[in-house]
């Protein structure tokens, strides 16, 4: 069984075990924004100079909104379709990143600690599974 990152450069590897895997983001030598995942470039000042860190496991819920409806298009979650948190969890490196919450969407709190997950989505035609990241309360 192969397993691939829903997007390049997104994961730290190698990607076994799960538990251990974690987010890779840019941080910028110029004016130390950080980004998710593998950049060429800073979306703040587009500078070139940028170094890939490790981005923590465990972050805070900043705010959230609650999804209820299936998403349209090529949506890969659970069917039946069962509605869920959609998060932007502030890790200590200073970045905000928009996730799933896998949790009930009826105790959701800002300010509740969280833990990054990476999972198996799904899997493409190659037959691959395709990994993805969500977080869960710690």
């Amino acid at each position: 069984m192969v397993m691939v990152p829903i997007k390049d450069g997104l994961f730290t590897e190698p990607l076994v075990p799960l538990e251990q895997v974690k987010l890779i983001g840019s941080k910028c030598q110029s004016c130390g924004e950080v980004s998710l995942g593998k950049r060429a470039d800073c979306p703040n000042c587009a500078g070139d100079k940028l170094k890939t860190i490790n981005l923590s496991r465990r972050g805070k819920l900043w705010s959230y909104t609650v999804i209820r409806n299936r998403p349209p298009g090529d949506y890969k979650g659970p069917e039946p379709f069962v509605p869920f948190g959609l998060g932007l969890v502030e890790l200590p490196e200073g970045i905000r990143v928009v996730a799933p919450i896998d949790f009930d969407v009826d105790k959701l709190q800002v300010g509740m600690g969280l833990e990054l997950d990476v999972y198996k989505l799904y899997q493409n035609e190659q037959g691959n599974d395709v990994l993805a990241f969500k977080f869960k309360p710690v």
